[in-house]
């Protein structure tokens, strides 16, 4: 489906990532993997360092953080917030929903809406499109928290997931304006994917048991159980390329926009190898990729904002810039946006000790 939303302005994004992190050797050293093998895999995903969650944070915990230095920055008073959206699949709890509980930790007023959306990679931008929906029926202010801690989702001995899961949270603030610029976006489904990319005994389907967190040895020389995060790398890959290139050229179109007029391209932190295929195909000059896989792996559906404010808050924080959001993953599911950003509040990313990773503030 295609959707543009007229008269929406993001104000702000801020992004927070736990203050603990691994390098791409260390995680080697826990996997039993060879230092060699660690830099092929490194090469490879392009990820060299991960910020990971303690056992004591959850995604609330860093989208918090996130969303109490934006409210601060904006000077947004939280009783103006008319709703919040929480997009994420690391929730704090199955019920209830972790909007509920970051309502009454923002200290948001009782009249503003909540709700969860769960969603991975394609989250972000499926979240942008229901919070300008929401501001277009009327809603003056919204918030939309993104994040996830899929570090903790990973088996330790799962050499296809353990070295490229991050953890992050993102605030991201949107108000009506009607003077903004449009908001364009292509979504899209394929629930075909849905056995590729899963966590087989993490909900009511396939109910846990003591036998469910057994670890065992898979073909491919790794362990894990069916709680844990499984990913076929090849599978998601073909995906990809399958769709992400029409999503492009749909939403450029309906945006009237090519990719000259790009500052940049900013895609869902999947895998470097991927996305520096991905973009060839598109033909992306290599200067408008933004990439953070480096610093932060990925991050699910915190990875587009938190790219943003790693790779473009200096920017943003001067001028307007044109740029193509695209997240893809899990599902299968897809949503791109062509939006025009700044001047805009864009913090440096937060790095929240361990500390701070509480509940009872």
């Amino acid at each position: 489906m295609t959707s543009r939303i007229r008269g929406v302005k993001i104000a702000g994004i801020a992004s927070a990532v736990p203050a603990s992190s691994l390098d791409h050797l260390k995680t080697a050293e826990r996997a039993g993997v060879s230092t060699e093998e660690a830099e092929k895999i490194a090469e490879m995903t392009g990820v060299y360092q991960r910020h990971v969650a303690p056992i004591s944070c959850c995604t609330s915990d860093l989208a918090n953080a996130a969303a109490q230095r934006l409210m601060a920055d904006l000077n947004w008073a939280p009783e103006s917030i008319g709703a919040l959206v929480v997009v994420s699949q690391t929730h704090d709890y199955a019920l209830p929903a972790t909007a509920c509980i970051l309502q009454r930790r923002l200290a948001l007023a009782r009249s503003c809406a909540a709700f969860d959306v769960s969603l991975g990679c394609s989250g972000y931008v499926y979240g942008l499109w229901l919070c300008g929906g929401l501001l277009a029926d009327g809603v003056r202010r919204v918030l939309l928290l993104a994040g996830d801690t899929m570090s903790r989702a990973c088996s330790p001995q799962d050499r296809s997931t353990v070295f490229l899961f991050g953890d992050a949270g993102t605030a991201t603030a949107l108000e009506r304006d009607p003077n903004a610029p449009n908001l364009t976006f292509v979504l899209g489904t394929d629930g075909s994917g849905e056995e590729f990319l899963i966590q087989p005994a993490s909900g009511f389907r396939n109910r846990a048991t003591p036998d469910s967190f057994n670890r065992l040895r898979t073909p491919e020389g790794s362990m894990r159980n069916s709680l844990d995060l499984f990913m076929d790398g090849t599978e998601v890959f073909r995906f990809t390329l399958r769709e992400v290139p029409t999503m492009v050229a749909e939403v450029l179109s309906e945006a009237g926009w090519t990719l000259d007029d790009l500052e940049a391209f900013v895609p869902h932190q999947a895998n470097q190898f991927m996305l520096r295929h991905l973009a060839k195909r598109l033909k992306v000059p290599s200067g408008k990729l933004a990439l953070s896989l480096e610093r932060f792996g990925n991050t699910s559906s915190a990875s587009i904002p938190l790219t943003l404010s790693h790779c473009l808050n200096e920017r943003l924080r001067r001028a307007p810039a044109r740029l193509l959001l695209a997240g893809f993953g899990v599902g299968w599911s897809w949503g791109t946006a062509a939006v025009t950003l700044g001047p805009m509040v864009m913090p440096d990313v937060i790095c929240l000790p361990e500390s701070e990773s509480s509940p009872a503030d």
